[in-house]
């Protein structure tokens, strides 16, 4: 088997698993999301409130804005071809997120060490920050592209 891994630039490596995770992510696909950019222990993904995203307050309902910032967590922890799973995550509401809004959520690496991560993730609309978010992650089994069996040459 080949090293496809090996090959690339740590960017082209960070794009190639994000292209490959969305080719099965129909959960974040399914609610409009799109990849914005994504980088070695980094992402950026965007979404817009629809009319099925309001609670009865008329304002985005909570598990959309935590479901964005988790998609947007899961492609910058898995963004070295290892695959990666939440352990734990929390959020924080700000501000609230309205009907038609752009959601932008922006995940940074804060450490990687083992087989755990910590990232933050911030979610924006217009540029003001209405949701924090911080997740655990823990690496399993499995890459998202090929690579070589350690005892090939």
């Amino acid at each position: 088997m080949s090293d496809a891994a090996a090959t690339l630039s740590p960017d082209q490596l960070a794009r190639a698993c994000a292209d490959a995770m969305w080719a099965e992510d129909d959960a974040s696909k399914g609610l409009g999301m799109e990849i914005v950019e994504v980088g070695p222990g980094r992402a950026t993904l965007a979404m817009t409130v629809k009319p099925h995203m309001v609670n009865g307050q008329r304002i985005a309902h909570g598990g959309f804005i935590f479901l964005l910032a988790d998609s947007t967590f899961a492609f910058a922890c898995n963004s070295r071809n290892e695959r990666a799973v939440a352990a734990q995550c929390d959020i924080t509401f700000i501000r609230p997120g309205k009907l038609g809004d752009r959601l932008v959520a922006t995940a940074r690496e804060i450490s990687r060490s083992g087989r755990s991560g910590i990232y933050d993730i911030q979610v924006m609309a217009d540029d003001v920050v209405i949701a924090e978010f911080r997740g655990h992650s823990r690496t399993i089994a499995g890459t998202w592209l090929p690579v070589a069996d350690k005892g090939e040459k």
